[in-house]
């Protein structure tokens, strides 16, 4: 019977070892991180990389939302459209169908440039960019006055 008392007490102090041992090792993890050093201090000085905009993005500040704007891609290379036409989805403006002529800097052979409006592709995607020198001249275009007949 002192053995079996004996050995229920050094099973007893065995586990009570494991838990404060995992105890310790708990308070060890949650405790609070060493300072930060300067090193990635710097780092928070660099300034965030902004999110690429997409075609509604960029011309809703634009007049008569960049209707008559040169638009493209970032990674376009000799390609642009000239927007004739948009159809806005959502109440937020950042959505929607966009129309335009294609404008290409080398064209095929024996293939001309339609002048018909196209549906632009991707214009929900993100990377599109206006140029300004399309909006220079439109501004400075002379604009026609009609003369009423009296």
């Amino acid at each position: 019977m002192a053995a079996a008392a004996v050995m229920k007490r050094a099973v007893v102090d065995k586990t009570d070892f494991f838990h404060q041992s995992f105890a310790l090792l708990r308070s060890l993890s949650t405790s609070v991180a060493p300072p930060v050093s300067s090193s990635s201090g710097a780092s928070e000085s660099k300034p965030r990389r902004r999110k690429k905009k997409n075609l509604f993005d960029v011309i809703q500040f634009l007049p008569e939302w960049g209707i008559d704007y040169k638009v493209a891609k970032t990674h376009w290379r000799d390609v642009s459209y000239e927007l004739t036409k948009i159809n806005l989805y959502k109440d937020d403006g950042r959505h929607g169908k966009a129309w335009g002529i294609r404008y290409k800097a080398v064209y095929p052979a024996g293939l001309p440039t339609p002048d018909a409006p196209v549906k632009m592709s991707g214009v929900n995607k993100r990377g599109w960019k206006y140029f300004p020198e399309s909006e220079k001249k439109i501004q400075n275009s002379p604009k026609v006055v009609e003369q009423s007949l009296a």
